[in-house]
C-alpha cells in the first residue's frame, strides 16, 4: 500500500517571481538538509519550453527505531532527481522528484505544478501531491508513517525557503508569504474583512504575498 499526500497552496506573488525563485532557492537557512544541487540536463525545446535535471543530494536521518533495525553503515545520505519543465506558453512549471538510493526501505516521488491563477491577479497556485511506498517486509506500514511525517515537515521548510528567495528577489525581510489554499471561503472571507479593517485602522503592514 502507498502512502499518498495532496495539497494546495496560493502564493501571492507573480508566476514569473516564483519561477525566478525557485530556481534560486538554495542554499536557504530553511532547507539545510539540502546539501548539493547539480544542474545535469537542460534543453530549450521548438515550443520553447525549458526541461532541466537536477541532482540534489540531501541528509537523511534514520529514527532511532530504524537505527536499531538497519546496518550503522547506511549511508545518510538521499540522492534525488528532480526533473523540471518551464511552459511559459501556458505558464506553468511542473517538477517531478524521486530518490536514487534506498529506495528498498522507502521510495518518495513528488509532483508540483505551480501555475498562473486566472482567478486571483498576482497570485501563483501551487498544487503538490506524493507517494510515499516502502518493500521492508514487516515494516513497510511504520516506514511509509514515518515518510510520510518526514515528507510533510520537510515541504514546510521547503515553502519557507521559497518564501526566502521570493524575498530575497523583492529586497523584502523574509515573512510569512504563504499559507494553505485549503481554508473555506468563509474563514478567508472573515480574514479579508479583518485585514482590511486594520488598514484602515492603523498604520500599513510591510505586504505579505499569501
Amino acid at each position: 500500500m502507498v502512502k499518498y499526500f495532496s495539497n494546495t497552496i496560493d502564493i501571492r506573488s507573480t508566476w514569473d517571481h516564483v519561477v525566478s525563485a525557485f530556481w534560486q532557492r538554495y542554499p536557504n537557512p530553511f532547507s539545510t538538509h539540502v546539501l548539493t544541487e547539480d544542474v545535469v540536463y537542460r534543453e530549450v525545446t521548438a515550443d520553447h519550453r525549458l526541461l532541466s535535471r537536477r541532482l540534489l543530494m540531501k541528509t537523511n536521518r534514520l529514527p532511532r527505531w530504524a537505527e536499531r533495525v538497519f546496518p550503522g553503515g547506511m549511508s545518510r545520505s538521499v540522492y534525488i532527481i528532480e526533473d523540471s519543465i518551464v511552459d511559459p506558453v501556458n505558464r506553468t512549471l511542473t517538477t517531478y522528484t524521486w530518490n536514487l538510493n534506498h529506495t528498498t526501505l522507502m521510495s518518495v516521488e513528488e509532483r508540483c505544478v505551480f501555475q498562473d491563477s486566472v482567478e486571483q491577479p498576482a497570485t501563483t497556485l501551487l498544487k503538490r501531491e506524493a507517494w510515499i511506498s516502502s518493500n521492508v517486509y514487516g515494516l513497510s506500514r511504520p516506514i511509509q508513517e514515518f515518510g510520510l511525517a518526514r515528507f510533510k515537515s520537510n515541504q514546510v521548510k521547503s515553502m519557507k525557503g521559497l518564501e526566502h528567495a521570493l524575498s530575497n528577489l523583492q529586497g523584502e525581510t523574509p515573512q510569512r508569504l504563504l499559507r494553505d489554499s485549503v481554508k473555506g471561503a468563509s474563514e478567508k472571507a472573515k480574514e479579508t474583512a479583518k485585514s482590511l479593517a486594520s488598514a484602515a485602522a492603523g498604520p500599513q503592514k510591510p505586504q505579505q504575498y499569501v
